[in-house]
C-alpha cells in the first residue's frame, strides 16, 4: 500500500535511506552518508513530499519529492528490490505530477538502467555537488510520454 509519510515513520525511514546508500553507492564512504544523515532527516525531509510502500504495517521503501517535480529520493529495502515496488511508486508520483527529474550517479549502473526502463532519460552530465561522483540528470514527462505515442 502507498500513502504518505506519517511523521512517526521518520526513524524507519532514515534506516532504509542509509542502509540502502551505503549498500548502493559502494564508491562513496560510508562516512559521507552518515555526515549526511541528519541534513536529510531535519532539513530535507520535511519539506518534501514523502510517499511510503508498507506491508504489514512496515515500511519497504520510500520516495520523496521536493517542489512538486524533483525526486530527491527513492529507495527500496535489499530484500524488497526486484519486486515491482519502486517502479510503483514512481507511477504513484507519475500519477500526481506532470514532470519529474531525479539525479543518480552515473557509477549506479542498475539504478541509470531501472530509470530508464520506467520512461526516464538523460538530460545532461554533471559532477554532484556534494561528492564530486559524476551523476546524471534524468527527466520523465506526461508531454514526452504523449510524444513518443505519435512518433
Amino acid at each position: 500500500m502507498i500513502k504518505s509519510m506519517d511523521k512517526s515513520q521518520i526513524e524507519e525511514i532514515m534506516d532504509i535511506w542509509l542502509k540502502t546508500n551505503i549498500t548502493a553507492h559502494s564508491f562513496i564512504s560510508e562516512q559521507y552518508w552518515m555526515e549526511n544523515y541528519n541534513v536529510v532527516k531535519n532539513q530535507y525531509l520535511p519539506h518534501s513530499a514523502t510517499f511510503v510502500y508498507e506491508e504489514k504495517n512496515a515500511v519497504k521503501a520510500f520516495i520523496s519529492i521536493i517542489n512538486n517535480s524533483f525526486i530527491g529520493a527513492l529507495f527500496v529495502l535489499d530484500d524488497c528490490q526486484g519486486k515491482g515496488i519502486g517502479r510503483q511508486l514512481l507511477d504513484y508520483c507519475k500519477s500526481l505530477y506532470p514532470c519529474l527529474e531525479l539525479c543518480v550517479y552515473k557509477e549506479n549502473k542498475s539504478a541509470v538502467n531501472f530509470y530508464k526502463y520506467c520512461g526516464f532519460v538523460i538530460v545532461n552530465e554533471q559532477p554532484n555537488a556534494d561528492s564530486g561522483h559524476m551523476e546524471y540528470l534524468m527527466k520523465w514527462s506526461k508531454k514526452m510520454l504523449n510524444e513518443k505515442k505519435f512518433v
